[in-house]
Protein backbone atom coordinates (compact mmCIF):
# COMPACT_ATOMS: atom_id res chain seq x y z
CA UNK A 1 0.00 0.00 0.00
CA UNK A 2 1.26 3.27 -1.18
CA UNK A 3 2.32 6.08 1.90
CA UNK A 4 -0.21 8.55 1.90
CA UNK A 5 0.50 11.85 0.34
CA UNK A 6 -0.06 15.59 1.17
CA UNK A 7 -1.70 17.96 -0.73
CA UNK A 8 -0.51 21.97 -0.73
CA UNK A 9 -3.61 22.18 1.54
CA UNK A 10 -2.09 20.36 4.24
CA UNK A 11 0.81 21.46 4.27
CA UNK A 12 1.40 24.55 6.91
CA UNK A 13 2.85 27.32 5.89
CA UNK A 14 4.99 28.15 8.76
CA UNK A 15 6.75 24.75 9.63
CA UNK A 16 6.17 22.87 6.57
CA UNK A 17 4.31 20.17 8.62
CA UNK A 18 1.49 18.16 7.20
CA UNK A 19 -0.46 16.65 10.13
CA UNK A 20 -2.12 13.99 8.22
CA UNK A 21 0.93 12.27 7.14
CA UNK A 22 3.01 13.46 10.16
CA UNK A 23 6.07 15.20 7.60
CA UNK A 24 7.56 17.90 7.49
CA UNK A 25 7.83 19.60 3.60
CA UNK A 26 10.35 22.29 2.53
CA UNK A 27 8.79 25.44 1.33
CA UNK A 28 11.52 26.77 -0.55
CA UNK A 29 11.11 26.64 -4.40
CA UNK A 30 14.08 25.61 -6.74
CA UNK A 31 15.36 27.79 -8.92
CA UNK A 32 16.11 26.55 -12.27
CA UNK A 33 13.57 23.45 -12.47
CA UNK A 34 15.10 20.28 -11.59
CA UNK A 35 15.01 18.09 -14.76
CA UNK A 36 13.22 15.33 -15.64
CA UNK A 37 15.00 12.26 -14.51
CA UNK A 38 14.28 10.43 -17.42
CA UNK A 39 16.96 13.03 -19.42
CA UNK A 40 20.19 11.76 -20.04
CA UNK A 41 22.72 14.03 -18.50
CA UNK A 42 25.58 13.73 -16.43
CA UNK A 43 25.94 16.72 -13.69
CA UNK A 44 29.09 18.58 -15.79
CA UNK A 45 26.98 18.63 -18.48
CA UNK A 46 23.80 20.19 -16.06
CA UNK A 47 26.18 22.47 -14.25
CA UNK A 48 28.62 23.89 -17.00
CA UNK A 49 25.49 24.61 -19.25
CA UNK A 50 24.57 27.52 -17.14
CA UNK A 51 27.75 28.75 -17.11
CA UNK A 52 27.38 32.81 -18.55
CA UNK A 53 28.49 34.19 -22.05
CA UNK A 54 30.53 35.48 -22.38
CA UNK A 55 32.79 33.70 -19.74
CA UNK A 56 34.76 36.49 -17.83
CA UNK A 57 38.18 37.14 -20.12
CA UNK A 58 41.39 35.40 -19.58
CA UNK A 59 42.97 39.08 -19.38
CA UNK A 60 40.78 39.59 -16.11
CA UNK A 61 42.66 38.99 -13.10
CA UNK A 62 40.01 39.66 -10.70
CA UNK A 63 38.20 36.95 -12.36
CA UNK A 64 39.90 33.38 -12.91
CA UNK A 65 38.12 30.34 -12.07
CA UNK A 66 40.77 28.53 -10.05
CA UNK A 67 43.53 30.25 -7.58
CA UNK A 68 46.25 28.17 -5.29
CA UNK A 69 46.15 30.56 -2.42
CA UNK A 70 49.49 29.07 -1.40
CA UNK A 71 51.27 29.56 -4.90
CA UNK A 72 48.85 32.47 -6.41
CA UNK A 73 48.75 30.13 -9.62
CA UNK A 74 45.34 31.19 -10.93
CA UNK A 75 43.42 29.02 -14.40
CA UNK A 76 41.45 31.36 -16.36
CA UNK A 77 37.58 30.27 -17.45
CA UNK A 78 38.97 29.20 -20.81
CA UNK A 79 41.88 27.27 -19.96
CA UNK A 80 39.42 25.25 -17.41
CA UNK A 81 36.95 24.18 -20.10
CA UNK A 82 40.06 23.82 -22.47
CA UNK A 83 41.88 21.47 -20.09
CA UNK A 84 38.86 19.93 -19.15
CA UNK A 85 38.26 19.11 -22.59
CA UNK A 86 41.58 17.42 -23.72
CA UNK A 87 41.79 15.96 -19.66
CA UNK A 88 38.02 13.88 -21.10
CA UNK A 89 39.31 12.98 -23.99
CA UNK A 90 42.90 11.67 -22.91
CA UNK A 91 41.01 9.66 -20.22
CA UNK A 92 39.00 8.03 -23.02
CA UNK A 93 42.10 7.24 -25.27
CA UNK A 94 45.01 7.38 -23.22
CA UNK A 95 43.58 5.76 -20.00
CA UNK A 96 40.97 3.82 -21.26
CA UNK A 97 38.15 4.47 -18.84
CA UNK A 98 34.71 3.30 -20.03
CA UNK A 99 31.45 4.90 -18.57
CA UNK A 100 31.19 2.62 -14.84
CA UNK A 101 35.29 2.52 -14.44
CA UNK A 102 35.96 3.74 -10.76
CA UNK A 103 39.04 6.40 -10.43
CA UNK A 104 40.54 6.22 -7.28
CA UNK A 105 41.76 9.84 -6.09
CA UNK A 106 44.21 10.35 -3.51
CA UNK A 107 45.97 13.80 -4.06
CA UNK A 108 45.99 16.83 -2.27
CA UNK A 109 44.18 19.67 -2.70
CA UNK A 110 45.37 21.80 -5.86
CA UNK A 111 43.94 23.16 -9.04
CA UNK A 112 44.24 20.06 -10.72
CA UNK A 113 41.70 18.41 -8.77
CA UNK A 114 38.24 20.10 -9.88
CA UNK A 115 39.12 19.38 -13.23
CA UNK A 116 40.07 15.76 -12.67
CA UNK A 117 36.91 15.89 -11.47
CA UNK A 118 34.78 17.23 -14.05
CA UNK A 119 36.47 15.32 -16.49
CA UNK A 120 36.03 11.56 -15.11
CA UNK A 121 32.07 12.33 -14.40
CA UNK A 122 32.08 13.77 -18.21
CA UNK A 123 32.97 10.45 -19.68
CA UNK A 124 31.35 8.64 -16.98
CA UNK A 125 33.62 7.04 -14.66
CA UNK A 126 33.00 7.18 -11.11
CA UNK A 127 34.88 9.57 -9.02
CA UNK A 128 36.30 8.48 -5.82
CA UNK A 129 38.76 10.73 -3.44
CA UNK A 130 40.40 9.61 -0.52
CA UNK A 131 42.41 11.18 2.27
CA UNK A 132 45.76 11.39 0.88
CA UNK A 133 46.84 11.51 4.74
CA UNK A 134 45.95 7.87 5.33
CA UNK A 135 48.06 5.02 5.80
CA UNK A 136 48.80 2.15 3.39
CA UNK A 137 46.96 0.08 5.50
CA UNK A 138 43.89 1.94 5.50
CA UNK A 139 44.00 3.15 1.90
CA UNK A 140 43.72 -0.53 0.98
CA UNK A 141 40.78 -1.02 3.23
CA UNK A 142 39.02 1.79 0.80
CA UNK A 143 40.71 0.10 -2.60
CA UNK A 144 38.72 -2.91 -1.62
CA UNK A 145 35.56 -1.42 -1.08
CA UNK A 146 35.59 0.48 -4.42
CA UNK A 147 37.76 -1.61 -6.70
CA UNK A 148 38.59 1.21 -8.81
CA UNK A 149 40.36 0.75 -12.49
CA UNK A 150 43.06 3.56 -12.34
CA UNK A 151 44.59 5.53 -9.61
CA UNK A 152 45.50 9.30 -9.55
CA UNK A 153 47.91 10.82 -7.09
CA UNK A 154 51.39 12.53 -6.26
CA UNK A 155 54.55 11.75 -6.16
CA UNK A 156 53.63 11.96 -2.30
CA UNK A 157 51.00 9.42 -2.16
CA UNK A 158 51.88 6.83 -4.63
CA UNK A 159 53.68 4.77 -2.49
CA UNK A 160 50.51 4.64 -0.58
CA UNK A 161 48.80 2.53 -3.77
CA UNK A 162 49.43 -1.46 -4.50
CA UNK A 163 51.72 -1.50 -7.73
CA UNK A 164 49.53 -3.52 -9.54
CA UNK A 165 46.84 -0.58 -9.49
CA UNK A 166 47.66 1.75 -12.41
CA UNK A 167 48.20 5.15 -11.11
CA UNK A 168 48.67 8.41 -13.20
CA UNK A 169 50.34 11.34 -11.08
CA UNK A 170 49.00 14.44 -10.85
CA UNK A 171 52.50 16.44 -10.82
CA UNK A 172 53.94 14.13 -13.71
CA UNK A 173 54.82 14.82 -17.14
CA UNK A 174 52.23 12.72 -18.14
CA UNK A 175 49.69 14.05 -16.55
CA UNK A 176 50.40 17.67 -17.69
CA UNK A 177 50.26 16.40 -21.63
CA UNK A 178 46.78 15.33 -20.60
CA UNK A 179 45.70 18.49 -19.77
CA UNK A 180 46.99 19.38 -23.55
CA UNK A 181 46.02 16.84 -25.42
CA UNK A 182 43.77 17.27 -28.86
CA UNK A 183 40.07 17.60 -27.75
CA UNK A 184 36.76 18.91 -29.44
CA UNK A 185 36.69 22.45 -30.77
CA UNK A 186 33.33 23.75 -29.27
CA UNK A 187 31.44 22.73 -26.31
CA UNK A 188 32.49 22.69 -22.57
CA UNK A 189 33.58 18.81 -22.69
CA UNK A 190 30.97 17.73 -20.74
CA UNK A 191 28.83 16.00 -23.05
CA UNK A 192 31.20 13.73 -24.51
CA UNK A 193 29.92 10.16 -23.17
CA UNK A 194 25.85 9.53 -22.92
CA UNK A 195 25.51 9.48 -19.33
CA UNK A 196 21.76 8.74 -17.16
CA UNK A 197 21.20 10.62 -14.24
CA UNK A 198 20.87 7.42 -12.25
CA UNK A 199 24.72 6.25 -12.82
CA UNK A 200 26.88 6.51 -10.17
CA UNK A 201 28.92 10.32 -10.48
CA UNK A 202 30.82 9.17 -7.20
CA UNK A 203 31.98 6.94 -4.21
CA UNK A 204 32.32 8.79 -1.43
CA UNK A 205 33.78 7.06 2.34
CA UNK A 206 31.88 7.97 5.04
CA UNK A 207 33.46 9.10 7.99
CA UNK A 208 33.69 6.00 10.37
CA UNK A 209 33.93 7.87 13.41
CA UNK A 210 32.09 5.75 15.42
CA UNK A 211 32.76 2.75 13.21
CA UNK A 212 34.21 1.26 9.78
CA UNK A 213 33.78 3.79 6.95
CA UNK A 214 31.52 2.85 3.89
CA UNK A 215 31.62 3.60 0.45
CA UNK A 216 28.06 6.02 -0.14
CA UNK A 217 27.39 5.96 -4.04
CA UNK A 218 26.10 8.82 -5.32
CA UNK A 219 24.79 9.62 -8.61
CA UNK A 220 24.85 12.18 -10.94
CA UNK A 221 20.85 13.26 -10.27
CA UNK A 222 21.99 13.36 -6.61
CA UNK A 223 24.66 16.17 -7.35
CA UNK A 224 22.24 17.49 -9.88
CA UNK A 225 19.71 18.17 -7.05
CA UNK A 226 22.61 19.18 -4.37
CA UNK A 227 23.32 21.50 -7.22
CA UNK A 228 20.27 22.65 -8.32
CA UNK A 229 19.82 26.41 -6.92
CA UNK A 230 21.69 28.50 -9.00
CA UNK A 231 23.12 32.16 -7.52
CA UNK A 232 23.87 35.00 -10.25
CA UNK A 233 26.86 34.43 -12.38
CA UNK A 234 30.60 35.66 -11.41
CA UNK A 235 29.83 37.44 -8.53
CA UNK A 236 31.54 35.84 -5.81
CA UNK A 237 35.36 34.43 -4.56
CA UNK A 238 34.77 31.02 -2.65
CA UNK A 239 37.81 30.45 -0.82
CA UNK A 240 37.67 26.54 0.06
CA UNK A 241 39.74 25.46 3.27
CA UNK A 242 38.27 21.91 3.50
CA UNK A 243 39.12 18.92 2.21
CA UNK A 244 38.27 18.40 -1.36
CA UNK A 245 37.98 14.19 -0.22
CA UNK A 246 34.88 15.05 2.21
CA UNK A 247 31.54 15.44 0.80
CA UNK A 248 31.66 19.22 2.29
CA UNK A 249 34.49 19.96 0.29
CA UNK A 250 34.01 17.91 -2.73
CA UNK A 251 30.12 19.76 -3.43
CA UNK A 252 31.46 23.04 -2.70
CA UNK A 253 34.55 22.72 -5.18
CA UNK A 254 31.70 21.11 -8.34
CA UNK A 255 29.25 24.08 -7.42
CA UNK A 256 31.89 26.90 -7.90
CA UNK A 257 32.16 26.49 -11.55
CA UNK A 258 28.31 26.48 -12.56
CA UNK A 259 27.84 30.22 -12.17
CA UNK A 260 31.80 30.78 -12.77
CA UNK A 261 32.20 32.34 -9.69
CA UNK A 262 36.27 32.19 -8.83
CA UNK A 263 37.23 28.77 -6.34
CA UNK A 264 39.88 30.21 -4.04
CA UNK A 265 42.19 26.72 -2.93
CA UNK A 266 43.62 26.61 0.30
CA UNK A 267 46.37 24.24 -0.34
CA UNK A 268 48.43 24.45 2.38
CA UNK A 269 49.98 21.02 4.31
CA UNK A 270 49.32 19.89 7.69
CA UNK A 271 48.23 22.17 10.43
CA UNK A 272 45.38 24.71 9.61
CA UNK A 273 47.28 28.16 8.90
CA UNK A 274 44.50 30.96 10.49
CA UNK A 275 46.97 33.98 9.43
CA UNK A 276 47.45 32.55 6.44
CA UNK A 277 43.55 32.11 5.32
CA UNK A 278 43.12 35.30 6.69
CA UNK A 279 46.05 37.29 4.50
CA UNK A 280 44.38 34.66 1.63
CA UNK A 281 41.31 36.36 2.11
CA UNK A 282 42.52 40.32 1.66
CA UNK A 283 44.61 39.39 -0.81
CA UNK A 284 42.31 37.58 -3.23
CA UNK A 285 39.06 39.43 -1.90
CA UNK A 286 37.51 36.25 -0.66
CA UNK A 287 33.09 37.28 -0.43
CA UNK A 288 32.42 33.37 0.84
CA UNK A 289 34.26 31.39 2.99
CA UNK A 290 34.19 27.56 3.71
CA UNK A 291 35.84 25.51 6.20
CA UNK A 292 35.36 22.88 9.13
CA UNK A 293 34.33 23.83 13.33
CA UNK A 294 38.67 23.33 13.86
CA UNK A 295 39.26 25.74 11.71
CA UNK A 296 36.65 28.25 12.36
CA UNK A 297 37.65 28.11 15.78
CA UNK A 298 41.55 28.74 14.64
CA UNK A 299 40.42 32.00 12.89
CA UNK A 300 38.33 33.12 15.83
CA UNK A 301 41.17 32.70 18.05
CA UNK A 302 43.68 34.34 15.88
CA UNK A 303 41.41 37.32 15.85
CA UNK A 304 40.99 37.46 19.66
CA UNK A 305 44.76 37.36 20.29
CA UNK A 306 45.87 39.54 17.18
CA UNK A 307 43.33 42.29 16.27
CA UNK A 308 46.23 43.11 13.50
CA UNK A 309 45.73 39.88 12.25
CA UNK A 310 41.82 40.19 11.42
CA UNK A 311 42.05 43.89 10.33
CA UNK A 312 38.56 45.14 8.62
CA UNK A 313 40.52 45.70 5.03
CA UNK A 314 41.75 41.88 5.18
CA UNK A 315 38.08 40.85 5.59
CA UNK A 316 36.26 43.50 3.74
CA UNK A 317 34.92 41.67 1.51
CA UNK A 318 33.35 38.75 3.13
CA UNK A 319 29.77 38.20 3.09
CA UNK A 320 29.61 34.67 4.24
CA UNK A 321 30.71 31.51 6.00
CA UNK A 322 30.27 28.39 5.82
CA UNK A 323 30.74 25.89 8.67
CA UNK A 324 30.38 22.43 7.84
CA UNK A 325 31.34 18.64 8.43
CA UNK A 326 31.03 18.41 11.73
CA UNK A 327 28.68 20.47 14.57
CA UNK A 328 29.46 23.82 15.47
CA UNK A 329 29.19 25.19 19.57
CA UNK A 330 26.64 27.92 20.42
CA UNK A 331 29.47 29.38 21.93
CA UNK A 332 31.75 29.73 18.99
CA UNK A 333 28.84 30.99 16.70
CA UNK A 334 28.18 33.48 19.00
CA UNK A 335 32.36 34.61 18.87
CA UNK A 336 32.02 35.04 15.25
CA UNK A 337 29.98 38.07 15.16
CA UNK A 338 29.17 37.61 11.10
CA UNK A 339 26.64 36.65 9.68
CA UNK A 340 26.44 32.54 9.74
CA UNK A 341 24.59 30.32 7.39
CA UNK A 342 24.12 27.34 9.26
CA UNK A 343 23.17 23.39 7.28
CA UNK A 344 23.05 19.74 7.91
CA UNK A 345 23.82 16.94 5.69
CA UNK A 346 25.37 13.62 5.20
CA UNK A 347 27.35 12.08 3.00
CA UNK A 348 24.26 10.00 2.24
CA UNK A 349 22.41 13.06 1.32
CA UNK A 350 24.89 14.66 -1.21
CA UNK A 351 25.95 16.88 1.80
CA UNK A 352 23.21 19.26 3.12
CA UNK A 353 19.58 19.04 3.26
CA UNK A 354 19.06 21.90 5.41
CA UNK A 355 20.26 25.21 4.84
CA UNK A 356 20.18 28.86 6.61
CA UNK A 357 19.15 31.14 4.34
CA UNK A 358 20.39 35.27 4.54
CA UNK A 359 21.08 37.16 7.52
CA UNK A 360 17.70 36.63 9.41
CA UNK A 361 17.55 32.84 9.51
CA UNK A 362 21.16 32.82 9.80
CA UNK A 363 20.12 34.46 13.58
CA UNK A 364 18.32 31.77 14.82
CA UNK A 365 21.65 31.05 16.70
CA UNK A 366 21.33 26.58 17.39
CA UNK A 367 19.38 25.82 14.23
CA UNK A 368 21.11 24.23 10.93
CA UNK A 369 18.19 26.56 9.30
CA UNK A 370 14.91 24.67 7.00
CA UNK A 371 14.67 22.38 4.48
CA UNK A 372 16.04 22.79 1.48
CA UNK A 373 14.04 22.37 -1.83
CA UNK A 374 12.64 18.59 -2.57
CA UNK A 375 13.19 17.88 0.93
CA UNK A 376 10.54 15.62 3.34
CA UNK A 377 11.55 14.67 6.96
CA UNK A 378 10.07 13.09 9.33
CA UNK A 379 10.85 12.99 12.72
CA UNK A 380 10.82 9.56 14.78
CA UNK A 381 10.37 8.72 18.14
CA UNK A 382 13.66 6.36 18.27
CA UNK A 383 11.96 3.53 20.62
CA UNK A 384 7.92 3.70 18.81
CA UNK A 385 8.62 4.25 15.47
CA UNK A 386 5.72 6.75 15.83
CA UNK A 387 6.30 9.84 13.46
CA UNK A 388 6.37 13.25 15.98
CA UNK A 389 5.01 16.42 15.38
CA UNK A 390 6.97 20.19 15.53
CA UNK A 391 9.35 20.41 18.67
CA UNK A 392 9.13 17.40 20.02
CA UNK A 393 12.86 15.44 19.63
CA UNK A 394 13.02 11.98 17.72
CA UNK A 395 15.63 10.28 14.60
CA UNK A 396 15.40 12.33 11.83
CA UNK A 397 14.60 10.66 8.61
CA UNK A 398 14.69 11.85 4.96
CA UNK A 399 13.65 11.59 1.66
CA UNK A 400 14.61 13.37 -1.71
CA UNK A 401 16.34 13.01 -4.54
CA UNK A 402 19.69 14.07 -2.77
CA UNK A 403 19.46 10.77 -1.19
CA UNK A 404 22.48 8.18 -2.03
CA UNK A 405 22.62 5.18 -3.89
CA UNK A 406 23.07 3.03 -1.47
CA UNK A 407 26.33 1.63 0.18
CA UNK A 408 28.88 -0.35 -2.92
CA UNK A 409 28.61 -4.04 -2.26
CA UNK A 410 26.76 -3.68 0.75
CA UNK A 411 23.15 -4.21 0.59
CA UNK A 412 22.29 -5.12 4.29
CA UNK A 413 23.69 -1.77 5.81
CA UNK A 414 22.12 0.05 2.73
CA UNK A 415 18.28 -1.88 4.06
CA UNK A 416 19.54 -0.82 7.64
CA UNK A 417 19.32 3.10 6.71
CA UNK A 418 17.69 2.99 3.55
CA UNK A 419 13.93 1.59 3.07
CA UNK A 420 12.01 0.84 0.25
CA UNK A 421 9.87 4.01 0.31
CA UNK A 422 13.40 6.23 -0.23
CA UNK A 423 13.26 7.30 3.92
CA UNK A 424 16.89 7.38 4.76
CA UNK A 425 17.26 7.21 8.31
CA UNK A 426 19.99 9.58 9.51
CA UNK A 427 20.72 8.70 13.06
CA UNK A 428 20.76 12.21 14.50
CA UNK A 429 17.96 12.94 17.35
CA UNK A 430 16.41 16.45 16.09
CA UNK A 431 13.42 18.28 16.56
CA UNK A 432 11.49 21.12 13.49
CA UNK A 433 10.06 24.12 15.62
CA UNK A 434 6.89 25.45 14.45
CA UNK A 435 9.15 28.13 12.06
CA UNK A 436 10.69 25.32 10.17
CA UNK A 437 13.95 25.33 11.70
CA UNK A 438 16.03 22.45 12.42
CA UNK A 439 17.43 21.58 15.39
CA UNK A 440 20.31 19.03 16.22
CA UNK A 441 20.17 17.26 19.67
CA UNK A 442 22.96 14.97 18.94
CA UNK A 443 23.76 10.82 17.17
CA UNK A 444 21.66 8.67 19.05
CA UNK A 445 24.59 6.13 18.70
CA UNK A 446 26.63 9.09 20.59
CA UNK A 447 23.77 9.26 22.99
CA UNK A 448 25.43 8.53 27.04
CA UNK A 449 22.63 5.99 28.80
CA UNK A 450 22.80 6.96 32.48
CA UNK A 451 20.59 5.11 34.68
CA UNK A 452 17.84 5.30 32.10
CA UNK A 453 18.75 8.79 31.41
CA UNK A 454 19.48 9.96 27.68
CA UNK A 455 22.77 12.30 28.31
CA UNK A 456 23.43 14.54 24.81
CA UNK A 457 27.18 14.73 24.71
CA UNK A 458 26.82 18.13 22.35
CA UNK A 459 25.06 19.59 24.80
CA UNK A 460 27.81 18.78 27.17
CA UNK A 461 30.68 19.71 24.86
CA UNK A 462 28.75 23.57 24.18
CA UNK A 463 28.40 23.95 28.15
CA UNK A 464 32.23 23.08 28.79
CA UNK A 465 33.32 25.55 25.88
CA UNK A 466 31.44 28.60 27.70
CA UNK A 467 34.21 28.11 30.09
CA UNK A 468 36.62 30.96 29.95
CA UNK A 469 39.71 28.44 30.26
CA UNK A 470 38.78 25.86 28.00
CA UNK A 471 39.03 25.94 24.49
CA UNK A 472 38.33 22.44 23.30
CA UNK A 473 35.97 19.39 24.96
CA UNK A 474 34.61 16.02 24.18
CA UNK A 475 32.62 13.94 25.71
CA UNK A 476 32.07 10.62 25.46
CA UNK A 477 30.48 7.12 27.50
CA UNK A 478 32.22 5.09 29.54
CA UNK A 479 30.85 1.97 31.13
CA UNK A 480 29.77 1.09 34.69
CA UNK A 481 27.94 -1.76 36.31
CA UNK A 482 25.72 0.57 38.14
CA UNK A 483 24.79 3.27 35.64
CA UNK A 484 24.91 1.37 32.82
CA UNK A 485 27.62 4.47 31.16
CA UNK A 486 28.76 7.24 32.65
CA UNK A 487 29.82 10.79 30.66
CA UNK A 488 33.49 11.94 31.14
CA UNK A 489 35.00 14.63 29.42
CA UNK A 490 37.97 15.89 27.68
CA UNK A 491 39.38 19.16 27.64
CA UNK A 492 41.76 20.95 26.00
CA UNK A 493 42.56 23.96 28.35
CA UNK A 494 44.00 27.54 27.15
CA UNK A 495 47.58 28.08 27.17
CA UNK A 496 48.88 29.61 30.68
CA UNK A 497 45.40 28.04 32.71
CA UNK A 498 45.54 26.13 35.81
CA UNK A 499 41.89 23.95 34.99
CA UNK A 500 41.58 20.86 37.87
CA UNK A 501 39.46 18.43 37.33
CA UNK A 502 37.20 18.98 40.16
CA UNK A 503 36.48 22.42 38.80
CA UNK A 504 35.43 21.76 35.70
CA UNK A 505 33.54 18.94 37.36
CA UNK A 506 31.52 21.40 39.23
CA UNK A 507 31.25 24.23 36.55
CA UNK A 508 28.83 21.66 34.94
CA UNK A 509 27.31 20.35 37.90
CA UNK A 510 26.10 23.70 38.83
CA UNK A 511 24.46 24.25 35.36
CA UNK A 512 22.80 21.12 34.26
CA UNK A 513 20.54 18.09 36.31
CA UNK A 514 21.60 15.51 38.26
CA UNK A 515 22.02 12.71 35.30
CA UNK A 516 24.34 15.03 32.88
CA UNK A 517 27.10 15.48 35.61
CA UNK A 518 30.33 14.58 34.38
CA UNK A 519 31.68 11.91 36.44
CA UNK A 520 35.69 12.18 35.20
CA UNK A 521 37.79 15.09 33.27
CA UNK A 522 41.05 14.37 31.39
CA UNK A 523 43.11 17.15 31.07
CA UNK A 524 44.90 16.55 27.31
CA UNK A 525 46.26 18.54 24.40
CA UNK A 526 44.29 17.77 21.72
CA UNK A 527 40.86 16.11 20.67
CA UNK A 528 41.31 13.75 17.98
CA UNK A 529 39.60 14.57 14.95
CA UNK A 530 39.17 13.52 11.58
CA UNK A 531 39.83 15.76 8.46
CA UNK A 532 36.08 16.92 8.31
CA UNK A 533 36.61 18.36 12.16
CA UNK A 534 34.58 15.73 13.62
CA UNK A 535 35.35 14.19 16.92
CA UNK A 536 37.27 10.39 16.78
CA UNK A 537 35.04 9.08 19.60
CA UNK A 538 35.93 5.32 19.42
CA UNK A 539 39.98 6.67 19.72
CA UNK A 540 38.56 8.60 22.80
CA UNK A 541 36.57 5.85 24.12
CA UNK A 542 39.12 3.33 24.26
CA UNK A 543 41.71 6.19 25.90
CA UNK A 544 39.10 6.57 28.69
CA UNK A 545 39.31 3.03 29.44
CA UNK A 546 43.18 2.48 29.89
CA UNK A 547 42.99 6.20 32.00
CA UNK A 548 40.35 4.48 34.11
CA UNK A 549 41.92 1.36 34.46
CA UNK A 550 44.75 2.58 35.70
CA UNK A 551 43.59 4.16 38.29
CA UNK A 552 41.82 0.97 39.71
Amino acid sequence: MPPPSASDADIDPRSGYCASTKTFHSLRTPEPPLPSPDLPLSFPAYALSFLPSPLPAPTDPSRPALVDAGTGESVPFRTFLSRLRALAAALRSHVGLAPGDVAFVLAPAGVHVPVLYYALMSVGAVVSPANPSLTAAEVARLLALSNPRVAFAVAGTRGKLPPGLRTVLLDSPTFLSFLLHDEPEEGTGAELVAVRQSDPAAVLYSSGTTGRAKAVVLTHRNLIASNVTRAPAATETLMLAVPLFHIYGFTFCLRAASPAHTLVLHTARGRFDAAAVLAAMGRFGVTRLALAPPALLAIVRAAEEDAAAAAPARVATLKTVNCGGAPVAADLIARFSRMFPGGYGLTETTAGFCRAVGEEESARIGSVGRLSWGAQVKIVHPETGAAMPPDVPGELWVRGPFVMKGYLGEEDSTSDILDSEGWLRTGDLCYIDKDGFVYIVDRLKELIKYKGYQVPPAELESLLQTHPDIVEAAVVAYPDDEAGELPVAFVVGRPGSHLHESHIKEFVASQVVHYKRIHHVFLVDSIPQNAAGKILRKDLAKLALRRISSKL
